[in-house]
């Protein structure tokens, strides 16, 4: 039996337990929109919708209770900036080590793939809270490069709800 086999998403040969940014998305399975709603709540004129309302579902919720508790888990990780959308999330994270913090969970040993680590906990998490695992297999990463794109990923995340509500998200469904 043929099985096709599964292009790898991570950079080869990078450390993903090293200091850096990350900007990541991590998708809910068959794109279904359980997570929030999005509502223009401030009606500008059809090309600028205004400042949408971004209203958490009960799963939503339970997204960013994990997210906050992810911070005092992985001491090494930050969440510098997220949105939780309908069936998606973004997330842009900083890795901080130094010689005194081990990296990953309390009471394991030092990740080598800290990224992964971060978001198979939040998965684990949140679907034992929800009761149901709701999540889409494997994320996807960016490495942040420089100030610039750290900054164009942080805006990213910031608008994505507007673009949702213009159609213009590439997850819209």
């Amino acid at each position: 039996m043929n099985v096709p086999s599964r292009k790898p998403n991570r950079l080869s040969n990078y450390d993903y337990s090293q200091n850096g940014a990350y900007f990541i998305t991590i998708c809910i399975k068959d794109m279904k929109c359980v997570l929030a709603q999005i509502v223009d709540d401030n009606p500008v004129g059809d090309d600028d919708p205004g400042v949408p309302k971004l209203i958490l579902y009960k799963n939503g919720i339970i997204v960013k209770n994990n997210l906050i508790k992810m911070n005092e888990i992985y001491s090494n990780i930050s969440v510098d900036n997220y949105v939780i959308m309908p069936n998606h999330l973004h997330l842009l994270l900083t890795i901080h080590n130094d010689a005194q913090i081990e990296g990953g969970a309390p009471r394991s040993s030092p990740p080598t793939n800290a990224i992964s680590n971060f978001v198979t906990a939040l998965k684990k998490f949140t679907s034992r809270q929800i009761g149901e695992n709701i999540w889409q297999r494997s994320f996807h990463d960016h490495v942040i490069r420089n100030e610039e794109d750290f900054l164009m990923h942080w805006q990213y995340i910031d608008e994505n709800p507007k673009k949702w509500l213009m159609g213009k998200d590439e997850y819209y469904s």
